[in-house]
């Protein structure tokens, strides 16, 4: 029987990847997205139309009833849930007197409500099943923190306390829950960063150059398959070296 994978926010970016190596892998996949129709279908056409199994299903994350529903669409269509990815997040800069009240909710809401959501939602099909695999996205700045990225440092902070914790809460039921850490990855989340701040932040980088969407895809593929099975409550770091 084909496992199946919900990737949030799998539009573009990250997610995208990971939803196109996850259905090139055999899975069931569903594109999640909210605000990006045309591209989450166009994506789901495409791999549909190449012989994968791809649905795209929309749902903002930061809303419990939306999530339930994915989660119980899903089971209805496929009949299991086996991983979840909780990739959807938003990335803001500016000083912390700059950020103000809505802005800080937003990102907390998305980068972390959302993943405490899609877990909680997720959780009671895996138990019933016994087995499944909840891959959360965090970031070297959850890690370490960014200056002129306070909330977003501490949403993400909050994404690893959550995986550690809830690694312990679903261990016994056959259930691991992991985390990744991206550094610098070339995706649309950097446009508003200047071309002359990249190249010196590559610079800093021991690997010398930014990473890819495929690269952190591979290290979610590798959390969701049999041979990560023993571990639980980690943080992988796909940063080129930077956080060490």
């Amino acid at each position: 029987m084909k496992k199946t994978a919900i990737i949030t926010g799998a539009s573009k970016g990250i997610g995208a990847a990971t939803a196109i190596l996850f259905a090139q892998k055999g899975y069931n996949v569903v594109i999640n997205y909210n605000d990006s129709f045309e591209s989450a279908n166009l994506l789901a056409r495409s791999l549909n139309s190449n012989g994968y199994s791809v649905t795209a299903l929309k749902a903002n994350v930061t809303n419990k009833l939306e999530v339930d529903l994915l989660i119980k669409e899903t089971v209805y269509k496929y009949g299991s849930v086996d991983v979840l990815v909780n990739n959807a997040g938003i990335a803001f800069q500016g000083l912390i007197t700059d950020t103000d009240e809505y802005d800080a909710a937003k990102i907390f809401d998305v980068n972390l409500k959302g993943v405490f959501n899609c877990c909680r939602a997720v959780t009671p099909v895996m138990v019933e099943q016994k087995s499944g695999k909840i891959i959360n996205i965090s970031s070297m700045w959850g890690q370490v923190g960014a200056s002129c990225e306070v909330a977003y440092s501490a949403a993400k902070a909050g994404v690893i306390g959550l995986t550690k914790a809830l690694s312990k809460e679903l261990a016994p039921s056959g259930i691991t829950v992991n985390a990744i850490a991206p550094g610098l990855i070339e995706t649309s989340m950097n446009q508003n960063i200047s071309v002359e701040d990249l190249n010196a932040f590559v610079e800093e980088i021991p690997l010398g150059r930014m990473g890819n969407a495929n690269e952190v895809a591979a290290a979610i593929l590798f959390l969701a398959s049999s041979d990560a099975d023993y571990i639980t409550g980690q943080v992988l770091g796909v940063n080129g070296g930077y956080v060490v």
